[in-house]
């Protein structure tokens, strides 16, 4: 068990949007305590929250004021040693977010910084002078808008700031930074947490020079965020002596685990994540944005993976296809498809074949779709500001549904802080209760993924078929399973050739030496037969 980590499937929880207890409209934690069982019953490993600290919830608890206690609007510490009680009785592990790139404004320590140049924490965030026309130091833009930098006129100086102007980022350079975060890191280890999940964990420290970031000449999107290349901003080389420290703490404390989100996509995610968990003395795990794109290719997948079984042999990845900061992949990827169950059905056996460990989104296992908003009813920032371009992360993060009969899909007797609209409510778990529904599906995906060490432990070798064919074997101790998906909605067809059989879930036919694979169909086989188009 102290690896429990290695072929583990994680359920996140979105504290806010689960479910809530007091009749507030926000998600708590004693409503977490209460649907564990619902957690346990998909046969996950672990639950994932994300922040329940103490906050000003201007980034929706992204900014922390108290690293060390709970947040009013979630419980109390009592209710949190309650959760973790309840969930090692289900068997489940308890994953919890730590965001240390930055803090909130309203944290002491950010207080007592910006008071003054030489108080006793002066240095513990990023501070810089201005330009002699006043201007910030540098072009580092915040990922929400606009320049990176704050002025703060007690210092006469800027302080920078990756997210919000209420999140200033930390000084990591400064070993007392470290010590301090560490420490906050040790008060939940010694609560019984079985990991961390490490927001923006290539972030943490910046170029002691403050250069200018060079353009981004490939930059399509909308926000003004990519028109940089960020390697003076973040994905510091000097992260890694720190990811250390992190890993010598967690192994002081057995069978504990790390997992770092990677804010980046394309080659250069890829090869940070490689970077991040090589050897054993980095983290445990890492992922990123790579599979939480719009991309939706047999190609895409297959350099996601062997980018990083490539770069770090010895290392390990995270994946999953929806999170609270993404379009929900079911809506995500709704081109690819022409009907969302059968997209729903195929992610829910892609994701679970994939080597190394998996994390799945609250509601995914019900086959949840984006929820659209008005302007009305937003309150992420990023959507606040460049609406309608941006649309924000609003629309993953609504309530999970559980009761379509009830107000407001059970999720909470008052209005709830984001709405629970027809089209998300009609996918409840009360009403999935069938056989054939997607959260039946899930069950029995999740079920059969354990019962194959192949698809836990197994070596991965991905097959040349033409697009749109994802094909890859899993082997273990001489036991293989070949795995199959189209990744269109037109159906195909494959010769066999060697002694096969289906097994497991599948959406596919096999007469013979053809296998007919409907559109967004998917198969396992046994053995490794060959295979054609």
């Amino acid at each position: 068990m102290a690896e429990w980590w290695r072929d583990a499937v994680i359920y996140q929880i979105y504290p806010r949007s689960f479910q809530d207890s007091n009749g507030d409209g926000v998600g708590d934690l004693p409503g977490i305590t209460r649907r564990l069982d619902h957690v346990a019953a998909l046969g996950v490993d672990a639950i994932w929250l994300s922040p329940f600290f103490t906050s000003p919830q201007k980034d929706m608890g992204y900014d922390v004021s108290d690293y060390c206690d709970v947040d009013p609007l979630f419980g109390t510490l009592d209710d949190f040693d309650a959760m973790v009680a309840r969930a090692h009785e289900l068997g489940l592990k308890v994953i919890i977010d730590q965001v240390i790139s930055h803090s909130s404004d309203k944290h002491p320590w950010f207080e007592e910084s910006r008071q003054s140049r030489d108080n006793p924490r002066a240095d513990w965030y990023v501070w810089a002078d201005p330009n002699p026309d006043g201007t910030p130091p540098n072009n580092w833009p915040s990922v929400f808008g606009g320049p990176a930098w704050e002025w703060e006129p007690r210092r006469r100086q800027y302080y920078l700031h990756n997210f919000l102007i209420e999140q200033p980022d930390l000084n990591l350079w400064n070993p007392e930074v470290q010590d301090a975060l560490l420490d906050t890191m040790r008060f939940w280890l010694e609560r019984g947490v079985d990991g961390f999940r490490l927001d923006t964990v290539n972030y943490y420290f910046h170029d002691r020079a403050l250069r200018d970031n060079p353009p981004n000449p490939d930059h399509k999107g909308p926000e003004t965020y990519g028109f940089q290349r960020h390697v003076y901003s973040k994905n510091r080389p000097e992260n890694i002596a720190f990811l250390k420290r992190m890993r010598a703490l967690t192994d002081e404390y057995d069978a504990r685990m790390m997992v770092g989100e990677v804010g980046d996509g394309g080659q250069t995610a890829i090869d940070i994540m490689a970077e991040y968990t090589a050897g054993s003395d980095r983290l445990h795990m890492c992922y990123s944005f790579e599979m939480l794109s719009a991309e939706f290719t047999a190609a895409h997948f297959r350099r996601s993976i062997e980018g990083v079984q490539q770069g770090a042999p010895d290392g390990h990845s995270c994946w999953s296809f929806s999170n609270h900061d993404v379009v929900r992949h079911v809506t995500r990827w709704s081109p690819h498809a022409r009907d969302p169950r059968a997209l729903a059905l195929q992610s829910a056996a892609m994701l679970l074949s994939f080597p190394g460990t998996i994390c799945l989104y609250q509601g995914e296992e019900l086959g949840q779709t984006e929820t659209t908003l008005v302007y009305e009813e937003l309150t992420d920032p990023p959507a606040l500001r460049f609406w309608p371009e941006v649309k924000g992360r609003d629309g993953c993060r609504t309530p999970m549904v559980w009761d379509e009969a009830e107000p407001h899909a059970g999720f909470s007797t008052a209005a709830p802080w984001l709405p629970v609209k027809p089209e998300q409510a009609a996918r409840a778990v009360a009403g999935q209760t069938a056989n054939d529904s997607i959260l039946a599906a899930y069950r029995g995906t999740l079920a059969f993924r354990k019962s194959q060490l192949p698809l836990r432990y197994g070596a991965t070798t991905f097959l040349d078929l033409p697009e749109p064919i994802l094909a890859f074997t899993r082997t273990h101790h001489g036991q293989t399973l070949t795995a199959l998906f189209n990744l269109s909605p037109d159906p195909v067809a494959l010769s066999v050739r060697g002694e096969t059989a289906l097994t497991g879930p599948c959406a596919a036919t096999l007469a013979g030496a053809r296998l007919d694979l409907p559109g967004n169909g998917f198969a396992w086989l046994e053995g490794a037969p060959t295979l054609s188009a």
